[in-house]
């Protein structure tokens, strides 16, 4: 009942830490990710018996991708590079559900997304993949909550790993987060009862780091439980 548009990624960037890692589709077995896996069996056993794993969200599209270069040929290709605040106007005249646009980073951007539409916006920089250099989404978050006035929510990305990570967010406005990692090193470890695992660690770490802030619920967590403390000199 809601839909997402990701605006951040009109074209594709170098990604040069991917290079660096030998990123292919299917995976190709290295002296050293050989070595890792030499070190878990029962992981490796376990990855054997089960289904084969792919990107399933390119099957059928990528005929044969060979590496990382036949799969960036086909992401560019999917990419419009003319996209503007009118195709937003567009998805918003078509789209009855909750719309939220993801990949926002500048206050006056996130409330001109709110008046084209959108019902919530996520604070987000792509994982920091894309752009070199690209401003941290904790720094700008107040200013982008500021800007949106309450008008629509405002979820953040990038970066949450533990419950202090989301206290920090919800202490600068954010209504929820959004979590990629972490939930994605439980399933490669434990499947589905890995990302519970991590979920219930995350929320535990919230209440702990509740409790240790002075905050009793989550409508008690404000600004004040991050101010910046002067350090003597």
């Amino acid at each position: 009942d809601a839909l997402m548009l990701t605006v951040d990624l009109q074209v594709q960037g170098l990604r040069r830490q991917d290079v660096r890692n030998g990123l292919s589709i299917p995976p190709r077995v290295t002296l050293r990710n050989a070595a890792d896996m030499a070190c878990r069996p029962r992981w490796v056993a376990g990855l054997l018996r089960g289904r084969r794993h792919s990107f399933g969200n390119l099957v059928g599209r990528v005929s044969r991708p060979t590496g990382l270069g036949s799969l960036a040929q086909w992401i560019a290709a999917q990419m419009d590079p003319s996209m503007n605040w009118d195709d937003l106007d567009w998805v918003r005249a078509r789209w009855p559900g909750k719309l939220i646009v993801k990949g926002l980073l500048d206050g006056p951007d996130a409330l001109r997304a709110v008046r084209h539409g959108a019902d919530a916006v996520v604070v987000s920089n792509h994982g920091g993949r894309q752009l070199d250099g690209a401003s941290s989404t904790i720094s700008l978050l107040p200013e982008i909550v500021d800007a949106v006035g309450g008008q629509a929510e405002v979820l953040f990305d990038g970066g949450v790993m533990c419950g202090q990570d989301v206290l920090k967010a919800l202490a600068l406005g954010a209504r929820g987060c959004l979590i990629g990692k972490a939930q994605l090193y439980g399933l490669a470890a434990a499947g589905q009862a890995g990302v519970a695992r991590v979920l219930e660690l995350i929320r535990d770490e919230l209440g702990v780091t509740m409790g240790l802030t002075g905050c009793r619920d989550i409508a008690e967590i404000d600004r004040r439980v991050v101010r910046r403390v002067p350090v003597a000199r």
